[in-house]
């Protein structure tokens, strides 16, 4: 009696682990279709080369100041000497000031960009977030995602094309 018991709630217990309904999509596929991704990600480039234009007119006129101190070197006294290097080394700690206040991780460029594409990436999210409940999907995977690694998946699947369709657009065009 114990045995067909215990046979029963393992054969019940399974049938819930094979319910689980799983699909999948692959934002890289679904962000090429929306214009306002690609007109952000162009800003974003405009905004990324004129800073490091900055960046690298910093350094330029850094290393200017010190091929002229080498140059005058032997020119100068003691106290005048001091004084340009001292002037080239605050230079070259504002150069690196701001070339951190805008490419590090909670830099300026970041933050532009989390500006830019938050709003989009919301958007798909509540695409998918959407279409997994009219569905009845448990689970969506990234297949784009580096962390899902996923090996295989069937095309059965994939809802990319539903996502792109509720954000209002027609999976058979792309940005370009």
């Amino acid at each position: 009696m114990k045995k067909y018991f215990l046979i029963c709630i393992l054969l019940f217990g399974s049938f819930g682990a094979f319910a689980q309904k799983f699909a999948y999509v692959d934002t890289e596929y679904i962000l090429k279709h929306l214009p306002d991704y690609k007109s952000s990600l162009n800003q974003l480039n405009v905004l990324s080369q004129q800073w490091q234009k900055q960046v690298d007119n910093n350094f330029v006129e850094i290393d200017k100041m010190y091929k002229a101190y080498q140059a005058d070197q032997v020119l100068l006294t003691e106290d005048m000497r001091k004084r340009r290097e001292n002037d080239i080394i605050e230079k070259e700690k504002q150069a690196k000031e701001f070339q951190r206040k805008i490419f590090a991780p909670e830099g300026e460029l970041f933050q532009a960009r989390t500006k830019l594409l938050s709003p989009i990436q919301n958007s798909v999210t509540k695409a998918v977030a959407e279409i997994a409940k009219a569905k009845l999907l448990d689970f969506i995977f990234d297949k784009s995602s580096e962390a899902t690694m996923m090996i295989y998946a069937s095309s059965a699947y994939d809802v990319s094309n539903d996502v792109i369709r509720k954000l209002g657009y027609k999976p058979e065009t792309t940005v370009k």
